[in-house]
């Protein structure tokens, strides 16, 4: 509800990264003939059908994430980087099986004079943001989150760095400034289906209304502006539109009262792209009435379908929970997360057909929720982390590669190694196969010796062997397919650091 309290606590922490083993996404299917490989959930651009989110092949997606902030704050960029490179953020971010990544932004950001501050160059990290803009950061978030399997939402989440604001403008930020930076965001990702949507304004509340006819303060009359906007420009976008704080005298968290929706549904000028959003949270936050219930957490169902949740079971439109948080230090705390984790629908009996969400959030400094990383930004938080285990959805197509197959016979690829993090006592890098060949691939393998004592520690999207210093890594069951043209990646932690880049054959069949 209230962002002052979600306050930032930027302390920076050194870290001993620890790479992650295991993935819980898939990233291609499996099929007998890879020239008729079916498509993947969550290919292109998505568009919305009653109450599911579907792909560009009309295949139904579920939204399972995470929120990454800091592009909001006065370090105009996502934090950690001052403790890790973002690559490796990313890769960490899919092993654990989140598929979409939320990222916050102000206004601030599309400022010539803005520069991002504290991310940490040495030992190689972040190499390549150096001398970049926050856009240009930006840039190169969103292309390898893509590479990985993820598809990005921005938020507009303040039109400054100083705060939230209760309305979508202020006197410095009016409305064509935020309206113009839309479009703007909008068409920097035009064709680049990573970026799935624009989140509108972050939790407008009071004096904000819903419905209200009011142009200076109806929310639902300005996202309707707002969303027509960016839809001009491009039109595969969703728009993904919070709640306000009060409705018809009931009054709920910040961006979490989505009870007007019934009476006076968004409507833009392209069908299919509205998502409704909430935001939820626990006492760790603010204390609300249903907590001291004496029937809670029984009564939370009926608190949700109140306020956000009758548009699904009305299979009116999607809902996101765009946020949800707690420290979970309290008994409260922990009731009312595994209340609201039932609530959104587990992924092995609903499938996509359930609520999306970002859970709020990846980093550690947010002081009232904390993260699912830990304060040293490298270890997860496995118990907070474990309650969202039921509702993680599979990933999506890879954009780091694509074209279709010839008609040849020959099969062929080759690989390149990156390292993508290197902090001395070990580091972690990237394999990517190419398949430079006329035919589809069904599986490839590829290998390296490197020249010192380094060690494999965890490897994702392949399994592999070790004999002395060279490595034998073979495709995983979901990405050996790759058509001409095409490309898949594996990723690994190895130790110690300093190992420099090997030369890497390829075996395709």
């Amino acid at each position: 509800m209230f962002r002052s309290l979600r306050r930032v606590l930027c302390t920076v922490a050194a870290v001993l990264l620890i790479p992650l083993a295991g993935v819980h996404t898939a990233d291609a299917a499996d099929a007998a003939d890879a020239a008729d490989v079916a498509a993947v959930p969550g290919a292109g651009y998505w568009h919305t059908s009653g109450r599911q989110i579907l792909d560009a092949a009309g295949q139904p997606v579920r939204i399972a994430g995470i929120n990454w902030f800091g592009f909001e704050t006065g370090n105009y960029v996502v934090h950690g980087l001052w403790s890790r490179d973002y690559k490796s953020m990313i890769d960490q971010m899919k092993s654990l099986g989140y598929n979409t990544i939320r990222i916050p932004f102000s206004d601030d950001i599309f400022k010539s004079s803005t520069v991002p501050n504290s991310i940490d160059f040495s030992s190689g990290k972040n190499a390549d943001l150096q001398g970049l803009g926050p856009l240009g950061v930006l840039d190169k978030i969103v292309a390898y989150a893509g590479q990985d399997g993820l598809k990005v939402i921005l938020d507009r989440h303040r039109p400054d760095a100083g705060g939230q604001s209760a309305l979508w403008y202020t006197a410095a930020v009016p409305e064509s400034t935020w309206i113009a930076n839309l479009k703007a965001l909008a068409t920097r990702y035009q064709g680049q289906d990573t970026v799935v949507g624009i989140d509108l304004h972050n939790e407008p509340h009071d004096p904000a209304c819903w419905g209200c006819g009011d142009p200076a303060t109806d929310w639902r009359l300005a996202a309707q502006r707002a969303g027509n906007a960016v839809l001009s420009v491009n039109p595969e976008l969703l728009i993904f539109v919070e709640g306000v704080q009060t409705f018809n005298g009931v009054s709920g968290w910040w961006g979490g009262n989505l009870m007007g929706v019934a009476q006076y549904p968004v409507q833009l000028n392209v069908a299919g792209r509205v998502v409704y959003s909430a935001h939820d949270y626990a006492t760790s936050v603010a204390q609300q009435s249903w907590f001291s219930d004496p029937t809670f957490p029984a009564n939370m169902p009926g608190i949700w379908d109140k306020y956000w949740g009758y548009i699904f079971k009305q299979n009116i439109a999607p809902v996101w929970v765009g946020e949800f948080g707690t420290t979970l230090a309290s008994t409260v705390d922990q009731k009312w997360l595994a209340a609201l984790v039932s609530y959104l629908r587990p992924t092995s009996t609903y499938g996509a057909d359930s609520f999306h969400w970002t859970f709020w959030s990846w980093n550690p400094n947010s002081g009232d929720t904390g993260g699912i990383l830990k304060d040293d930004w490298a270890t997860v938080d496995t118990v907070k982390d474990g309650y969202l285990a039921s509702v993680k959805a599979p990933g999506f197509p890879s954009t780091g590669g694509g074209g279709g197959g010839g008609g040849g016979t020959t099969a062929s690829c080759s690989a390149a190694y990156t390292v993508t993090s290197d902090w001395g006592g070990g580091f972690n890098a990237e394999v990517k196969v190419t398949n430079t060949g006329t035919t589809a691939l069904s599986s490839w393998k590829v290998t390296w010796t490197w020249s010192g004592a380094q060690q494999v520690t965890s490897m994702w999207n392949a399994s592999y062997t070790q004999s002395g210093a060279t490595v034998t890594a073979v495709n995983a069951s979901h990405n050996g397919a790759v058509p001409a043209g095409g490309s898949a990646s594996l990723g690994f932690g190895g130790a110690p650091g300093g190992g420099g880049v090997p030369a890497v054959s390829c075996t395709a069949a």
